[in-house]
């Protein structure tokens, strides 16, 4: 069963620098279906789709990792097997001397039309992934990019709206 979040609810994580959840908000226990403690400690993993392309993870990475922020969507899998869209927004937590603590994500609801773009999208690229591997998902992406003649960023915001 597909869930949606609602309108103006925001799901807050934050985790460590290797993505073990540190904290999460009450809204995303509910979407997750998970109880606090079987989240705190655990891989922010453990709520990820089959249906989500190995190439978004591995840009999403990338760019976190350069102290970027990402936009991305994302479906995710609750412990019932249900699952959820959101439009995240991820941005490494910084010290004071500029290290990386960690990673903090903000996600809400996606445009309903986003995600009519998203979906084939997605599946093209998990299609790709399962002959060519990661390479050939984010070949589609690019391609598709380049054919609209946006960046990452530029595309997936512009759709959001």
């Amino acid at each position: 069963m597909e869930r949606e979040i609602n309108e103006n609810d925001f799901i807050v994580s934050k985790t460590d620098t290797k993505g073990r959840l540190t904290y999460v908000n009450k809204i995303f226990i509910d979407m997750a279906e998970y109880s606090e403690e079987e989240l705190l400690g655990k891989p922010h993993s453990i709520v990820r789709h089959p249906e989500m392309p190995k190439a978004i993870f591995k840009l999403l990475w990338d760019t976190i990792q350069k102290k970027e922020e990402l936009f991305a969507y994302v479906v995710n899998k609750t412990k019932n097997n249900n699952s959820y869209w959101v439009y995240a927004n991820v941005t490494p937590s910084l010290d004071e001397r500029d290290n990386t603590v960690g990673y903090y994500s903000v996600r809400r609801r996606p445009n309903p039309q986003a995600l009519e773009i998203i979906k084939p999208l997605y599946a093209k690229m998990l299609q790709a992934e399962k002959s060519g591997g990661m390479e050939a998902g984010m070949k589609v992406l690019t391609d598709l990019l380049h054919q609209e003649g946006a960046s990452y960023d530029e595309y997936i915001i512009s759709i959001q709206k």
